[in-house]
């Protein structure tokens, strides 16, 4: 009897030094947790959130990077912020890539990281400050308040040779599209979910005139087609000319359902778009997210989330950059 009781106490003790990151582990979560920085640095979101804001008050395409941000980063193989490394001269950054087309503002990633540094030095991760500053990117452009665990530590080296593997490109087919992202766990509604990302921003005519020249592709709504080549007057674009199409003429700069509407009155801009629509595995999500916006956002924040916490390096593994785009060994 007293060995058992014995048993018990030591057996509470161990319990209760343990900590909830310990508990995640054990049940074969991502290792992360919420407020990871409450003890080592309290400010940390609250500086990355105010960070946001000013940036995008000056910079109103800032919130569509870091939403941006999130997809290029996360669902390579780890959510480690290896999109923001630069080139060395052995490996081409992934940012500099061709599946990195259009992605821009880097340079305002190491301005938050700057200002947390300065409150708390090496403490907070790149990756960290890239999975937040698109959680706060989404609330600027009206969407959802995402709730998102912390706790990620950084990769140091580029992963540009696994992007095609990971990364969809705009005119894959629909079933390649979902294969990758169900690879990582996000199902057909949340795969639906995640391109509503495409109701922000805009979409280089690189990507688009595809569907245009040398004929304009039957399926396009012929009311849309007149801007299309307006603004996509090339039938090869220079990739570094300003020749782009707002993915909503609507409302372009508020996340929100009317990307469905769109794409279900054929005004989407890429074939992914068109095939999101149509495709007989994706359709009924599309026409559900087009009359509930509250689904669209439900469905969005749930992969968002799965996406945030694909793969991450946590505890011992990686490091926690000093400077956002250099791993430390050449930082020093």
């Amino acid at each position: 009897m007293g060995s058992r009781v014995l048993f018990c106490l030591c057996f509470l003790f161990i319990l209760s030094t343990l900590s909830p990151s310990s508990f995640s582990l054990a049940d074969g979560d991502s290792g992360l947790v919420m407020n990871f920085y409450k003890d080592s640095c309290p400010q940390a979101e609250e500086i990355i959130t105010e960070q946001v804001k000013l940036l995008y008050k000056r910079h109103k395409n800032t919130a569509f990077s870091w939403l941006r941000n999130i997809f290029h980063d996360c669902a390579v193989q780890s959510c480690d912020a290896s999109l923001l490394l630069d080139s060395t001269r052995r490996t081409l950054s992934e940012k500099e890539a061709d599946k990195s087309f259009g992605m821009r503002n880097f340079r305002y990633i190491e301005d938050i990281k700057a200002a947390v540094e300065r409150e708390c030095p090496g403490v907070v991760s790149c990756a960290d400050i890239l999975v937040l500053s698109g959680r706060d990117g989404i609330v600027a452009l009206g969407g959802p308040y995402i709730p998102l665990k912390t706790g990620r530590r950084d990769g140091r080296k580029s992963r540009v040779d696994l992007l095609d593997e990971y990364l969809p490109e705009h005119n894959d087919s629909i079933s390649s599209v979902l294969e990758k992202f169900q690879a990582i766990g996000i199902d057909t509604p949340g795969v639906v979910a995640l391109l509503g990302a495409h109701s922000v921003g805009r979409t280089h005519c690189v990507k688009l005139v595809d569907r245009l020249y040398p004929e304009v592709d039957p399926r396009l709504n012929p009311d849309h087609v007149p801007h299309m080549l307006k603004k996509c007057p090339d039938q090869i674009p220079n990739p570094k000319a300003v020749q782009y199409v707002r993915n909503d003429r609507g409302t372009p700069m508020k996340l929100d359902n009317n990307y469905y509407r769109n794409i279900l009155d054929n005004k989407g801009l890429m074939l992914v778009d068109h095939q999101l629509a149509h495709d007989k595995r994706t359709k009924p999500y599309v026409k559900k997210m087009a009359k509930s916006q509250d689904y669209f956002f439900q469905e969005f924040s749930r992969a968002i989330t799965i996406l945030s916490e694909n793969n991450p390096l946590t505890g011992t593994k990686g490091e926690v950059r000093r400077q956002c785009n250099l791993a430390n060994k050449h930082h020093d």
